[in-house]
């Protein structure tokens, strides 16, 4: 099953094409160029036959030095069963398109991207006629963006660098500085904000680094457009309502003189449910103790 976190690795490329360029600038190898123009391409690669094979995403780009075809996959974990299907990628792509392919690995944990890394030759021993060799971009490669300068500069690379490096103890650096560059960005374009505070969701997503995001986005709800921060928002709202109901049933039971034990006023606080303290806000105008209040 395709996770959302696997969703977001490549299909943040699909919405910053020149991302590549600028992430392939932090690997030792020739400069990419900016896009001049980019391409989405059918992801399906299927012949006329049972085997279906689909790229995660692929993007035709031209550049000043020419054009070629970027294939990007997110790979969650070591499967030597990937090294002959992305194979298949790379030679398909260059029969239909008539362009020199490149595929692009996207790892979240280094044990993975190391071995996505190594080239991997096909043949018998004496002959190896076809050899792949991927680019590969894992949390050593990204390093942590924790300046809000450089995560403002650069939103789409800061939420990457915070997908990466998701698994990491310090990862609530970076999500803090991500979280007021979007909270900038969702001044200027509310709409590309959402879509990469979306990606963030995807890409934490089962991770430790989840919650600590979840809770930076339940602090300022208000300039956040996701399904997560409208989902945030809804729970905040119901909490308060939940407040204003415990509240306004004690102050009832005060008001009436109806003594309330250490123990009733906990079941009462505990309560989130609204329709049960509606319940008990009605019978406690005539009650006479809290025992017939919450029977």
């Amino acid at each position: 099953m395709v996770s959302s976190s696997h969703e977001a690795m490549h299909r943040i490329f699909r919405q910053e094409p020149g991302l590549f360029a600028r992430v392939a600038r932090k690997l030792d190898i020739p400069a990419f160029g900016t896009p001049i123009s980019v391409t989405e391409l059918p992801t399906d690669l299927t012949e006329n036959h049972p085997v279906e094979r689909r790229v995660d995403t692929l993007l035709q780009i031209e550049e000043a030095g020419g054009s070629y075809v970027l294939a990007v996959e997110a790979q969650g974990k070591p499967n030597d069963s990937k090294h002959a299907t992305w194979a298949y990628y790379m030679t398909f792509a260059q029969e239909k398109y008539k362009l020199p392919p490149l595929l692009l690995v996207i790892c979240k944990n280094q044990r993975t991207a190391d071995w996505a890394a190594r080239p991997v030759k096909f043949g018998p021993p004496q002959w190896q006629g076809l050899a792949l060799r991927p680019l590969v971009i894992g949390p050593r490669d990204i390093p942590a963006v924790e300046s809000l300068d450089e995560a403002t500069r650069d939103v789409p690379m800061a939420v990457l660098s915070a997908i990466l490096h998701s698994e990491e103890r310090s990862v609530d650096g970076t999500l803090k500085v991500l979280a007021a560059a979007l909270k900038a960005m969702e001044a200027r374009d509310p709409d590309r904000a959402g879509l990469f505070e979306e990606f963030t969701n995807q890409g934490l997503d089962k991770t430790k680094a989840f919650e600590i995001w979840r809770q930076l986005l339940a602090t300022e709800t208000s300039f956040f457009t996701s399904s997560l921060s409208q989902e945030l928002r809804a729970e905040g709202e119901a909490r308060g309502e939940i407040r204003r109901a415990t509240t306004n049933l004690l102050e009832l039971l005060e008001g009436r003189g109806i003594p309330v034990s250490d123990a009733d006023r906990e079941q009462i606080t505990s309560c989130d449910d609204l329709d049960t303290l509606g319940r008990w806000f009605r019978r406690a105008i005539t009650a006479t103790s809290t025992t017939e209040v919450l029977a």
